[in-house]
C-alpha cells in the first residue's frame, strides 16, 4: 500500500464537509472527535477521504494550529492502513472528519498513538454497521 497522502484523499468541497456534519455519526476517542459517513458514490477512486480540523477557539496562534493539523496529518499518513483494510472490496466510500478537541499542543508521539486508537476505533464502528 502506497504509504503517500494525496490531495484526492482528502475530504474538501463544502457541499461533502456540510453533508458529513448534517448526517455523519459521531466517535469519540480523546483527544479526537470523529464524525463519519458511508457514501454511495465514489469520488476519486478512494476508498476513504479526510478532512482534519483544528479549532481556532481553544488555539488562537495559526501557527499552532498548523502544527498540531501538521503532526495529525502525518500520524494518519503513517497509520492510515488500518482503516483502508477495513474499506478493501467495499461498495461505498468512507468520509470522515477529525476535530482536535484538546486544550494543549501534544508531541507527534502522543498524536500517533492517538491516531492509532482513533483509527481502530473507527474501522471497527464501520464494520459493525
Amino acid at each position: 500500500m502506497d504509504n503517500s497522502f494525496k490531495k484526492s484523499e482528502r475530504l474538501n468541497s463544502k457541499k461533502g464537509i456540510s453533508i458529513l456534519f448534517e448526517k455523519g455519526k459521531s466517535l469519540f476517542s480523546h483527544p479526537y472527535r470523529a464524525v463519519w459517513i458511508k457514501t454511495e458514490e465514489i469520488q476519486d477512486e478512494v476508498p476513504v477521504q479526510i478532512m482534519i480540523s483544528v479549532s481556532k477557539r481553544n488555539f488562537k496562534k495559526a501557527v499552532d494550529r498548523n502544527k498540531i493539523k501538521r503532526y495529525m496529518r502525518e500520524a494518519y499518513r503513517i497509520q492510515k492502513s488500518i482503516i483502508w483494510d477495513a474499506q478493501q472490496d467495499k461498495q461505498y466510500q468512507l468520509q470522515f472528519g477529525l476535530m482536535y478537541i484538546d486544550k494543549e499542543i501534544r508531541d507527534f508521539d502522543f498524536h500517533q498513538k492517538a491516531m492509532e486508537r482513533v483509527l481502530k476505533k473507527l474501522s471497527k464502528e464501520i464494520s459493525n454497521k
